[in-house]
């Protein structure tokens, strides 16, 4: 039987591309996002382009009891998912932290690291009685380099890869691998969400650079788990060609 992919944050972006990827390449899929009816849409596309039946989890990663009903939901339908990937994820705002607003900090905090940290806790059990498994998370070149603006974003990301160093540590003893992915700048819904829907703003971001497409980290991520048994990739920076650390990006005028 191919092997199983949950994905959280599956309708758009990096775990939308992954999706597809995965699907093209063979692997089931358990999608789960808060959207139904994106999920319902993207269900439909697997089945169309890939001939793959998805099943779909409405899950908000911040909702303990929707977390522990998915998975349970998962295990029962299609079984002990052989990866998990922890892409969902958010930003709101850029102003310095003094001027940034309770609710955002709270959402960053309770999307970016309890729920990556919770969804993670429901699955890891089972992965362990049957000592295989591979977590991906994503994480972000924020939290290696933080920048201005964005001190609480930061500091969610650079939880991701402290998380899943200190998981990999845990499971040294199993045949579980644990890889975060660091994207730079990739151009995806994520700076609309960031600025609360501001798309003119939003779109300032990507130009006058080629940032990443969210393929070409989809594409990362199959290189990842289609490794030997015997290759742990622990961590993955990728930028894209002008960015140099972080937040430092050179714009061509014109």
């Amino acid at each position: 039987m191919s092997r199983l992919a949950f994905i959280t944050g599956a309708t758009s972006g990096i775990g939308l591309a992954t999706a597809r990827i995965l699907a093209e390449n063979g692997y089931r899929l358990a999608l789960a996002a808060r959207s139904k009816e994106r999920l319902e849409q993207i269900c439909v596309e697997m089945e169309d382009q890939y001939s793959v039946h998805s099943e779909m989890f409405v899950m908000d990663v911040r909702e303990e009891e929707q977390i522990n009903a998915a998975v349970n939901q998962c295990i029962e339908k299609q079984g002990i998912p052989d990866i998990l990937i922890n892409d969902a994820g958010l930003a709101r705002g850029l102003e310095s932290y003094d001027k940034t607003s309770v609710p955002d900090i709270k959402q960053m905090i309770d999307t970016n690291i309890r729920g990556l940290f919770l969804v993670t806790h429901a699955f890891l059990p089972f992965m362990i009685k049957r000592n295989t498994g591979h977590i991906i998370n994503i994480g972000s070149t924020a939290g290696l380099y933080a920048y201005a603006g964005a001190a609480v974003y930061c500091a969610t990301k650079a939880a991701v890869k402290t998380f899943s160093d200190g998981v990999r540590i845990d499971v040294i003893q199993s045949d579980i691998k644990v890889s975060t992915i660091q994207p730079g700048i990739v151009e995806t819904p994520f700076s609309e969400v960031r600025f609360h829907g501001d798309r003119k703003r939003a779109e300032s971001v990507y130009e006058g650079i080629e940032a990443l497409h969210p393929e070409d980290i989809a594409d990362v991520i199959l290189y990842v788990l289609s490794a030997p048994k015997r290759v742990q990739i622990a961590d993955v920076v990728v930028m894209a060609n002008q960015q140099a650390t972080g937040f430092m990006v050179y714009k061509k005028n014109g």
